[in-house]
């Protein structure tokens, strides 16, 4: 089974998940689970919270995670994914968790490899668990997903993450809202995405950042523009409902896309998803490597 994205989940498997995840992340021991194992990490894109998350939770599985360093690989030598894939899987790791900047390149990588594969990440596709994760936490917050308004503010256009989010949270029943600049809404938005209109009444906010790597001209803002404009504050977080909390997937940009008092918010569950990256991420491994 590979994990590519949320879709190639069922119902009963996500809620299984969930269920898994809120277990380690209360302490649940797994420590010798999956004794043996090894995890190959290949990030072909800068990470911290998703590579360290995997590394972090196949070895508190008991398996041994190996990470590429991509800068060092023979990738800078002109070496392919699909060689690169070809060359990971005879050495015979027992998954391997892949982010790379091409829409599909998982799922062909996945065609070439013998052991599970997961998804971290591909282009602006998905990111299926970065998701799960943070339908946990607010799981763990609220009680429930069902009947939650989540809205997801900033540079949609090139979010796997609000992809992914928006396929998982509707399908645990909750309402979602996206808002940002029209540069950065996708075309199937025209004339939607008013940032004020989408915070007003959620239940929960998440902000994202703009992916400018992926931009192919300047967006134009200049200092403290795309705060005032777009960006999370204390005066738009008052227009969401008086119990929201907030959420971002990382990494921030202070002053950008969130200002320092609302990131720092008593109601911030930012940390939280952090935390919950390693127990989610180990209740993925535990299922691909179980299967």
């Amino acid at each position: 089974m590979d994990l590519l994205s949320i879709d190639s989940l069922s119902d009963e498997q996500i809620a299984a998940l969930l269920d898994a995840a809120d277990q380690f992340a209360a302490g649940a021991s797994a420590s010798d689970r999956h004794e043996g194992r090894i995890v190959f990490n290949l990030f072909y894109e800068n990470s911290t919270r998703t590579l360290m998350s995997f590394a972090a939770a196949a070895a508190r599985l008991g398996a041994t995670p190996l990470t590429l360093p991509v800068e060092q690989s023979s990738v800078k030598k002109g070496e392919t994914l699909a060689d690169t894939a070809l060359t990971l899987n005879a050495m015979r790791p027992d998954a391997l968790v892949l982010r790379h900047g091409a829409n599909g390149s998982v799922a062909a990588v996945a065609e070439l490899m013998d052991c599970p594969v997961l998804n971290a990440g591909d282009g602006t596709n998905e990111h299926p668990t970065q998701a799960l994760l943070d339908a946990l936490t607010l799981r763990q917050h609220f009680g429930r997903v069902e009947g939650l308004t989540v809205a997801i503010c900033g540079d949609i256009r090139h979010s796997r993450v609000a992809r992914s989010n928006r396929k998982l949270l509707e399908r645990l029943g909750a309402t979602v809202r996206l808002a940002g600049p029209p540069s950065l809404l996708p075309d199937e938005l025209p004339g939607r995405g008013e940032i004020g209109a989408a915070i007003g009444g959620a239940d929960a906010v998440m902000m994202l950042r703009v992916q400018r790597e992926r931009l192919h001209g300047e967006l134009g803002d200049g200092p403290g523009e795309y705060l005032a404009r777009y960006g999370l504050t204390a005066e738009r977080l008052a227009r969401a409902a008086p119990h929201a909390v907030v959420l971002h997937p990382g990494p921030l940009n202070r002053g950008v896309e969130i200002a320092d008092e609302v990131a720092d918010h008593p109601r911030s569950l930012i940390l939280r998803q952090v935390a919950n990256g390693v127990a989610m991420r180990m209740a993925v491994l535990d299922l691909l490597l179980g299967a």
